[in-house]
């Protein structure tokens, strides 16, 4: 299992979003460290719980500052962010009641997710926040 590094793909030169990306990508890596290393399912729970909150906060940031700035594909992003987590919380669900979850196949899926959002969908909504005055 691959840990998610920084580089220059993840950037969209927003800096709040952008630094909402780096701890995304930290805290993925963390519930991915603890299934590697066997943590049990309680830790292992509450580190995707936190991912999960997080994740919620920041999709909750992209998408204030899309509304705010009349961004044309907000409907777009924010049905992505929609699907993302309702997938996320059912795998979740399983999880904290024992239900068969396939670990490293739920955070391949989450890895590349990220990845692909970061390289298609918020790359359009930089350039519009930085042509606003957001960087």
């Amino acid at each position: 299992m691959t840990l998610l590094t920084w580089n220059h793909t993840c950037a969209v030169g927003v800096r709040a979003m952008d630094d909402q990306h780096g701890i995304l990508m930290d805290a993925m890596n963390e519930v991915r460290l603890a299934v590697v290393r066997g943590s049990g399912r309680e830790q292992v729970c509450q580190l995707f719980d936190q991912l999960i909150e997080f994740t919620r906060m920041h999709f909750a940031s992209e998408e204030r500052l899309m509304e705010q700035t009349e961004f044309a594909g907000l409907a777009e992003h924010r049905a992505q962010h929609h699907r993302l987590l309702a997938e996320v919380l059912q795998a979740a669900h399983r999880l904290q009641y024992g239900e068969g979850v396939e670990m490293s196949s739920l955070l391949d899926f989450l890895r590349s997710w990220f990845i692909e959002h970061i390289a298609d969908l918020d790359q359009q909504y930089g350039p519009w926040l930085n042509e606003r005055g957001l960087f």
